[in-house]
Protein backbone atom coordinates (compact mmCIF):
# COMPACT_ATOMS: atom_id res chain seq x y z
CA UNK A 1 0.00 0.00 0.00
CA UNK A 2 1.26 3.60 -1.10
CA UNK A 3 2.28 5.87 1.79
CA UNK A 4 -0.48 8.63 2.07
CA UNK A 5 0.40 10.37 5.50
CA UNK A 6 1.52 13.71 5.73
CA UNK A 7 4.87 14.23 7.84
CA UNK A 8 3.98 17.56 9.56
CA UNK A 9 6.22 18.54 12.31
CA UNK A 10 9.38 16.70 11.53
CA UNK A 11 11.44 19.61 9.76
CA UNK A 12 12.35 20.57 12.74
CA UNK A 13 14.80 17.89 14.76
CA UNK A 14 17.30 18.16 17.20
CA UNK A 15 19.42 15.27 18.59
CA UNK A 16 20.24 15.34 22.71
CA UNK A 17 22.77 12.88 24.16
CA UNK A 18 22.05 13.49 28.32
CA UNK A 19 23.98 11.39 31.02
CA UNK A 20 22.06 8.83 32.94
CA UNK A 21 23.19 7.86 36.48
CA UNK A 22 21.08 4.44 38.18
CA UNK A 23 20.83 4.14 41.76
CA UNK A 24 19.82 5.91 44.51
CA UNK A 25 19.52 10.28 43.63
CA UNK A 26 20.07 13.00 46.21
CA UNK A 27 16.01 12.91 47.50
CA UNK A 28 14.14 10.39 45.76
CA UNK A 29 12.62 7.58 47.46
CA UNK A 30 10.62 4.01 46.61
CA UNK A 31 7.80 2.65 47.95
CA UNK A 32 7.44 -1.28 46.67
CA UNK A 33 4.56 -3.04 46.83
CA UNK A 34 3.00 -6.35 45.65
CA UNK A 35 -0.82 -7.28 45.69
CA UNK A 36 -1.82 -10.55 47.52
CA UNK A 37 1.62 -11.25 47.24
CA UNK A 38 1.72 -11.68 43.90
CA UNK A 39 3.43 -10.99 40.70
CA UNK A 40 2.24 -7.23 40.45
CA UNK A 41 2.84 -4.84 37.35
CA UNK A 42 1.97 -1.10 38.56
CA UNK A 43 1.51 0.80 34.80
CA UNK A 44 -0.84 4.53 35.68
CA UNK A 45 -0.52 6.70 38.17
CA UNK A 46 -2.97 10.17 38.70
CA UNK A 47 -2.58 13.61 39.94
CA UNK A 48 -3.75 12.02 43.42
CA UNK A 49 -1.38 9.83 43.40
CA UNK A 50 -3.66 6.84 42.96
CA UNK A 51 -1.99 4.28 40.88
CA UNK A 52 -3.62 1.23 38.87
CA UNK A 53 -2.99 -2.01 36.76
CA UNK A 54 -3.30 -5.57 37.59
CA UNK A 55 -1.90 -8.76 39.45
CA UNK A 56 -1.51 -12.56 38.29
CA UNK A 57 -2.21 -14.78 40.81
CA UNK A 58 -1.09 -18.05 41.29
CA UNK A 59 -3.31 -20.01 39.00
CA UNK A 60 -1.83 -17.27 35.98
CA UNK A 61 -5.04 -15.40 36.45
CA UNK A 62 -4.94 -11.24 36.05
CA UNK A 63 -7.32 -8.71 38.38
CA UNK A 64 -7.52 -5.46 38.44
CA UNK A 65 -6.25 -3.09 41.31
CA UNK A 66 -6.36 0.39 42.45
CA UNK A 67 -3.99 1.55 45.04
CA UNK A 68 -4.82 5.06 46.59
CA UNK A 69 -2.42 7.30 47.82
CA UNK A 70 -2.54 5.97 51.47
CA UNK A 71 -1.77 2.42 50.20
CA UNK A 72 -5.16 1.18 50.79
CA UNK A 73 -4.94 -1.65 47.63
CA UNK A 74 -8.66 -2.67 46.26
CA UNK A 75 -8.90 -5.13 43.79
CA UNK A 76 -11.78 -5.56 41.05
CA UNK A 77 -12.79 -7.82 38.39
CA UNK A 78 -15.99 -7.25 35.92
CA UNK A 79 -17.97 -9.89 36.62
CA UNK A 80 -17.46 -13.11 34.30
CA UNK A 81 -14.25 -12.17 33.89
CA UNK A 82 -11.65 -14.24 33.28
CA UNK A 83 -8.75 -11.69 33.20
CA UNK A 84 -8.93 -7.87 33.83
CA UNK A 85 -6.04 -5.62 32.23
CA UNK A 86 -6.56 -1.87 34.03
CA UNK A 87 -4.20 0.58 31.76
CA UNK A 88 -5.92 4.38 32.42
CA UNK A 89 -6.80 6.44 35.37
CA UNK A 90 -8.15 9.94 35.19
CA UNK A 91 -8.20 12.81 38.07
CA UNK A 92 -11.15 11.26 39.62
CA UNK A 93 -9.49 8.32 39.66
CA UNK A 94 -11.82 6.25 36.75
CA UNK A 95 -10.07 3.66 35.37
CA UNK A 96 -10.34 2.06 31.62
CA UNK A 97 -8.92 -1.23 30.46
CA UNK A 98 -9.70 -4.55 28.82
CA UNK A 99 -11.27 -7.98 30.32
CA UNK A 100 -11.80 -11.22 28.97
CA UNK A 101 -14.96 -13.13 28.55
CA UNK A 102 -15.96 -14.99 25.66
CA UNK A 103 -14.22 -12.12 24.00
CA UNK A 104 -11.85 -9.52 25.27
CA UNK A 105 -14.24 -6.43 25.95
CA UNK A 106 -13.71 -3.05 27.60
CA UNK A 107 -14.59 -1.26 30.92
CA UNK A 108 -15.15 1.67 32.73
CA UNK A 109 -14.94 1.44 36.71
CA UNK A 110 -15.99 4.63 38.16
CA UNK A 111 -14.47 5.95 41.38
CA UNK A 112 -17.10 4.59 43.50
CA UNK A 113 -16.43 0.92 42.27
CA UNK A 114 -19.44 0.55 39.68
CA UNK A 115 -18.27 -0.91 36.24
CA UNK A 116 -19.66 -0.61 33.08
CA UNK A 117 -18.60 -2.65 30.41
CA UNK A 118 -19.18 -2.12 26.50
CA UNK A 119 -17.68 -3.55 23.16
CA UNK A 120 -16.41 -2.26 19.56
CA UNK A 121 -18.31 -2.16 16.80
CA UNK A 122 -18.19 -5.37 14.74
CA UNK A 123 -15.86 -6.44 17.78
CA UNK A 124 -13.67 -9.42 18.57
CA UNK A 125 -11.24 -7.57 20.80
CA UNK A 126 -11.39 -4.01 22.26
CA UNK A 127 -8.49 -3.01 23.90
CA UNK A 128 -9.58 0.64 25.92
CA UNK A 129 -5.80 2.49 27.03
CA UNK A 130 -6.85 5.42 27.97
CA UNK A 131 -9.39 8.16 29.80
CA UNK A 132 -9.00 11.99 30.49
CA UNK A 133 -10.67 13.81 32.81
CA UNK A 134 -14.02 14.01 31.71
CA UNK A 135 -14.46 10.60 30.76
CA UNK A 136 -13.59 10.12 27.39
CA UNK A 137 -12.12 6.79 26.67
CA UNK A 138 -9.63 5.82 23.75
CA UNK A 139 -7.98 2.84 22.62
CA UNK A 140 -8.74 -0.23 20.00
CA UNK A 141 -10.23 -2.40 18.38
CA UNK A 142 -10.17 -5.67 15.96
CA UNK A 143 -12.90 -6.24 13.78
CA UNK A 144 -14.21 -9.69 12.45
CA UNK A 145 -12.08 -9.19 9.17
CA UNK A 146 -9.07 -8.69 11.80
CA UNK A 147 -8.36 -5.12 10.97
CA UNK A 148 -7.27 -2.75 13.74
CA UNK A 149 -9.17 0.69 14.39
CA UNK A 150 -9.20 3.40 16.78
CA UNK A 151 -12.20 4.25 18.42
CA UNK A 152 -12.90 6.78 21.31
CA UNK A 153 -15.94 6.17 23.69
CA UNK A 154 -17.84 9.71 24.02
CA UNK A 155 -19.80 10.89 27.50
CA UNK A 156 -23.18 9.26 26.26
CA UNK A 157 -21.39 5.49 25.59
CA UNK A 158 -21.14 6.59 21.53
CA UNK A 159 -18.33 4.35 20.01
CA UNK A 160 -16.83 6.27 17.30
CA UNK A 161 -14.20 4.30 15.16
CA UNK A 162 -11.43 6.32 12.82
CA UNK A 163 -7.70 5.34 11.17
CA UNK A 164 -6.00 8.06 9.20
CA UNK A 165 -6.02 7.78 5.84
CA UNK A 166 -3.52 4.76 4.46
CA UNK A 167 -4.01 3.09 8.10
CA UNK A 168 -3.63 -0.84 7.90
CA UNK A 169 -3.77 -0.80 11.69
CA UNK A 170 -4.12 1.86 13.91
CA UNK A 171 -3.49 2.20 17.55
CA UNK A 172 -4.32 5.15 19.85
CA UNK A 173 -2.56 5.13 22.87
CA UNK A 174 -3.11 8.29 24.70
CA UNK A 175 -6.20 11.24 25.91
CA UNK A 176 -5.53 15.15 26.93
CA UNK A 177 -7.47 17.11 28.51
CA UNK A 178 -9.47 18.57 25.05
CA UNK A 179 -9.98 15.14 23.66
CA UNK A 180 -6.99 15.44 21.70
CA UNK A 181 -5.95 11.42 20.92
CA UNK A 182 -2.40 10.32 20.10
CA UNK A 183 -1.39 6.98 18.45
CA UNK A 184 0.15 4.98 15.56
CA UNK A 185 -0.97 3.90 12.35
CA UNK A 186 1.21 0.72 10.22
CA UNK A 187 1.14 1.63 6.42
CA UNK A 188 2.50 -1.32 5.87
CA UNK A 189 4.05 -4.35 7.86
CA UNK A 190 7.04 -2.58 8.83
CA UNK A 191 6.62 0.97 9.09
CA UNK A 192 4.22 2.92 10.84
CA UNK A 193 3.51 6.63 11.66
CA UNK A 194 2.46 9.16 14.44
CA UNK A 195 -0.74 10.91 14.37
CA UNK A 196 -2.84 13.22 16.52
CA UNK A 197 -6.36 13.51 16.15
CA UNK A 198 -8.58 16.52 17.38
CA UNK A 199 -11.92 16.29 19.05
CA UNK A 200 -13.75 17.73 15.67
CA UNK A 201 -11.68 14.47 14.02
CA UNK A 202 -9.47 16.07 12.19
CA UNK A 203 -6.22 14.01 12.20
CA UNK A 204 -2.97 15.26 11.41
CA UNK A 205 0.10 12.58 10.61
CA UNK A 206 3.86 12.90 11.66
CA UNK A 207 7.24 11.30 11.67
CA UNK A 208 11.00 11.46 12.72
CA UNK A 209 13.06 12.11 10.09
CA UNK A 210 14.38 9.32 8.92
CA UNK A 211 12.53 6.79 10.90
CA UNK A 212 11.06 3.47 9.72
CA UNK A 213 8.57 3.46 12.98
CA UNK A 214 7.57 6.20 14.78
CA UNK A 215 5.54 5.48 17.83
CA UNK A 216 3.63 7.81 20.35
CA UNK A 217 3.34 6.38 23.61
CA UNK A 218 2.03 9.33 25.93
CA UNK A 219 0.26 13.13 25.49
CA UNK A 220 0.12 15.53 28.40
CA UNK A 221 -2.62 17.53 28.93
CA UNK A 222 -1.09 20.22 26.93
CA UNK A 223 -0.88 17.86 23.52
CA UNK A 224 2.83 17.51 23.86
CA UNK A 225 3.86 14.15 23.02
CA UNK A 226 6.17 11.61 23.86
CA UNK A 227 7.76 8.01 22.32
CA UNK A 228 10.31 6.10 20.45
CA UNK A 229 11.01 5.91 16.88
CA UNK A 230 13.38 3.57 14.81
CA UNK A 231 15.35 4.08 11.90
CA UNK A 232 17.14 1.38 9.49
CA UNK A 233 19.89 1.20 12.52
CA UNK A 234 17.35 -0.72 14.68
CA UNK A 235 18.16 1.44 17.40
CA UNK A 236 15.00 2.98 19.70
CA UNK A 237 15.38 6.30 20.12
CA UNK A 238 12.81 8.77 22.55
CA UNK A 239 11.60 12.02 21.05
CA UNK A 240 8.97 14.64 21.97
CA UNK A 241 6.64 16.39 20.03
CA UNK A 242 5.96 19.59 21.13
CA UNK A 243 2.20 21.23 20.53
CA UNK A 244 3.57 23.36 17.66
CA UNK A 245 4.91 20.55 15.92
CA UNK A 246 8.41 20.60 16.60
CA UNK A 247 10.25 17.17 17.11
CA UNK A 248 12.98 16.72 19.45
CA UNK A 249 14.93 13.79 19.69
CA UNK A 250 17.07 12.30 22.37
CA UNK A 251 18.80 9.43 24.27
CA UNK A 252 20.22 8.65 27.48
CA UNK A 253 24.02 8.69 27.16
CA UNK A 254 25.46 4.90 27.34
CA UNK A 255 21.95 3.52 26.41
CA UNK A 256 21.27 0.69 23.38
CA UNK A 257 17.75 1.44 23.53
CA UNK A 258 15.81 4.45 24.94
CA UNK A 259 11.90 4.43 24.96
CA UNK A 260 9.58 7.40 26.26
CA UNK A 261 6.45 6.21 28.06
CA UNK A 262 4.80 9.60 29.54
CA UNK A 263 4.98 12.76 30.61
CA UNK A 264 3.44 15.27 33.23
CA UNK A 265 2.28 18.92 32.36
CA UNK A 266 5.35 20.71 33.54
CA UNK A 267 7.28 18.21 30.64
CA UNK A 268 9.06 15.68 32.80
CA UNK A 269 9.38 12.65 30.70
CA UNK A 270 9.71 9.26 31.99
CA UNK A 271 10.76 5.56 30.42
CA UNK A 272 13.23 3.07 30.44
CA UNK A 273 16.31 2.41 28.56
CA UNK A 274 18.32 -0.39 28.17
CA UNK A 275 21.93 -1.02 28.70
CA UNK A 276 25.19 -2.47 27.20
CA UNK A 277 24.26 -5.70 29.40
CA UNK A 278 20.19 -5.53 28.24
CA UNK A 279 18.88 -4.74 31.05
CA UNK A 280 16.32 -2.13 31.36
CA UNK A 281 16.74 0.97 33.85
CA UNK A 282 13.96 3.52 34.58
CA UNK A 283 15.12 7.24 33.66
CA UNK A 284 13.31 10.82 34.44
CA UNK A 285 14.10 13.97 32.91
CA UNK A 286 14.44 16.75 30.82
CA UNK A 287 15.14 17.54 27.25
CA UNK A 288 16.97 20.34 28.69
CA UNK A 289 18.18 19.69 31.69
CA UNK A 290 19.02 15.74 30.88
CA UNK A 291 18.09 12.49 32.15
CA UNK A 292 18.48 10.58 35.23
CA UNK A 293 18.24 6.45 35.76
CA UNK A 294 17.21 5.11 38.76
CA UNK A 295 16.24 1.28 39.80
CA UNK A 296 14.12 0.77 43.03
CA UNK A 297 16.19 -1.71 45.37
CA UNK A 298 17.32 -5.36 44.31
CA UNK A 299 15.91 -4.72 40.77
CA UNK A 300 17.62 -6.27 38.20
CA UNK A 301 14.75 -5.02 35.56
CA UNK A 302 13.05 -1.76 36.04
CA UNK A 303 10.07 -0.31 33.78
CA UNK A 304 9.09 3.38 34.73
CA UNK A 305 5.45 3.89 32.80
CA UNK A 306 3.98 7.28 34.08
CA UNK A 307 3.99 10.27 35.96
CA UNK A 308 2.07 12.99 37.46
CA UNK A 309 2.49 16.90 38.26
CA UNK A 310 3.93 16.22 41.58
CA UNK A 311 6.78 14.40 40.07
CA UNK A 312 5.64 11.04 41.70
CA UNK A 313 6.35 7.87 39.18
CA UNK A 314 5.24 4.56 38.99
CA UNK A 315 5.92 1.71 37.22
CA UNK A 316 7.34 -1.83 37.95
CA UNK A 317 10.40 -4.06 39.00
CA UNK A 318 11.65 -7.89 39.07
CA UNK A 319 13.87 -8.40 41.91
CA UNK A 320 16.57 -10.95 42.19
CA UNK A 321 14.39 -13.92 43.08
CA UNK A 322 12.28 -13.02 39.92
CA UNK A 323 9.54 -11.49 41.27
CA UNK A 324 7.57 -8.49 39.96
CA UNK A 325 6.49 -5.63 42.17
CA UNK A 326 4.95 -2.66 41.86
CA UNK A 327 6.82 1.24 42.69
CA UNK A 328 6.07 4.38 43.53
CA UNK A 329 9.29 6.54 43.17
CA UNK A 330 9.27 10.13 45.02
CA UNK A 331 11.35 12.74 43.69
Amino acid sequence: MSRTALHNGAAALSIFCTLATTGPAAGQSFITFNVENDNTYAGAINAGGEVTSYYIDASGTAHGFVRAADGTITTFDPEGSTDTFPFGINRRGDVTGNYSSFNGSGFLRMRNGKIITFSGPDSDQIWPVSINDSGVITGWYDDEGGGVHGFVRGLDGTITSFDPQGSVETEPTGIDAKGDIAGLYWTSGTAAEGFLRTPDGTITSFAVKGATVTFPEGINRKGAIVGRYRSGHGADVGFERMPSGKIKTFVVQGAADTEALGLNDKGTIVGYYTDSSNVNHGFVGTIKSGFTGFDPPNSTLTIAGSINDDGDITGYYIDGSGEDYGFIRTP
